[in-house]
């Protein structure tokens, strides 16, 4: 999931601006944070239910921020 999408959502739940900043500013604005905030780490779910035979039953992420009540 793009970190943008978890902004976006963070951003209007907690009525803040979101922008998008360039790769080259990502250490000055994060500091140590920018070290995993650039990363382009996919992961995939799917090892996990085939060895443990389990399916998500639950909504995503987004959809959890989304409707939090007391942010």
């Amino acid at each position: 999931m793009p970190l943008r999408d978890i902004a976006e959502v963070l951003g209007k739940r907690l009525k803040l601006p979101v922008k998008s900043i360039a790769p080259e500013e990502a250490a000055a604005h994060f500091g140590w944070l920018s070290a995993f905030v650039g990363r382009d780490a996919p992961a995939s779910s799917a090892l996990t239910r085939q060895r443990l035979q389990w399916q998500p039953k639950e909504r995503g992420l987004l959809a959890d921020l989304e409707e939090l009540r007391d942010f």
